[in-house]
């Protein structure tokens, strides 16, 4: 049973899992944090990043988020140095690192390994990213900085721009504002264009979107955040084709002389060419707060996760 200051514990593991109330409840949350960054509320709980694909920011802000709610955290960041470099599964790494710790982070280069991560142990688990599906606590940072930047999260246009095929931050970005009253713009090549099955998604849920190959000032004038993504080598297996695309859609800064004043450019990061050193200037770049944000927000789904209670009237 739950003590008095805990809520029952849970995973989260896709942003579809997430009510429109829940995602609230996290963003307020993150506010909160953003003022309070430093407590105990994770004193005595101990937390496992277990990251079996490469990531700097991801894990790094997740493992800043334990520390500064005063948790400690065990893991690891190469799998070749884990016993998985034995044969070990991933059945057997998660049960064994559950009887050790009371939270789950994981990212994994298998699109549903955290999901299934879930289901083979009692101990909640945090997806932070399973191969180009989902990549919850991104798109909560992002939703954070969307609001913070808008002052809401109803009534915008949001377009973006690259690998819409792969990008898993999109994907789940789509699903997550669908609970609100958003326009997309999806701008992307035909090898990369949003998949089948998130346009399908929009068409269900009456979400108002077009598709363009061409990244036009037209459209960079009517958008209010602007979100760029990498074309990501790791996702293809044909290194001709990550050639032929990787440079299609670039931002520099004279671009941006048409958007409106509160346009705002988000990038998941890291960027590789897609946005010029020029934007950073700009006060329209918001990409490096963006990835502060993740620190609160992630902050807000361990957390919840665990099921805290913050001691504190967010309302």
């Amino acid at each position: 049973m739950p003590s008095a200051n805990e809520n029952p514990t849970r995973s989260i593991v896709s942003i579809a899992d997430l009510s429109k109330d829940e995602i609230l409840s996290l963003l307020k949350l993150a506010a909160y944090f953003e003022e309070h960054p430093n407590s105990r509320l994770l004193d005595g709980k101990v937390v496992a990043t277990l990251f079996f694909e490469p990531s700097t920011r991801t894990r790094l802000s997740f493992e800043t988020a334990v520390n500064r709610l005063g948790g400690r955290i065990i893991g690891f960041s190469d799998p070749a140095a884990t016993s998985t470099s034995k044969g070990e599964t991933l059945k057997d790494t998660i049960k064994m690192v559950a009887n050790y710790v009371d939270l789950i982070v994981m990212r994994h280069y298998l699109e549903g390994a955290a999901r299934y991560a879930s289901e083979v142990t009692e101990v909640p688990v945090i997806n932070a990213g399973d191969g180009a599906h989902q990549h919850p606590s991104q798109t909560m940072l992002d939703l954070y900085s969307i609001f913070k930047t808008q002052g809401r999260l109803d009534d915008i246009t949001v377009t973006m721009v690259g690998d819409l095929k792969y990008g898993r931050t999109v994907h789940s970005l789509l699903m997550a504002l669908s609970h609100f009253r958003v326009k997309f713009n999806f701008v992307a090549c035909d090898e990369l264009r949003m998949p089948e099955e998130f346009r399908t998604f929009c068409d269900r849920n009456g979400i108002e979107y077009r598709e363009s190959t061409d990244f036009s000032p037209e459209i960079i004038a009517s958008t209010d955040i602007l979100y760029m993504t990498r074309v990501q080598r790791e996702r293809f297996t044909d290194l001709m084709e990550y050639e032929r695309v990787k440079d299609l859609y670039n931002l520099d800064a004279r671009m941006l002389d048409v958007a409106p004043d509160n346009l705002r450019v988000l990038h998941p990061l890291p960027r590789v060419n897609e946005i010029d050193q020029d934007v950073d200037d700009s006060p329209k770049a918001y990409y490096f707060q963006q990835a502060k944000n993740g620190l609160f927000a992630r902050q807000a789904m361990i957390c919840t996760a665990l099921g805290i209670k913050v001691p504190a009237d967010i309302h």
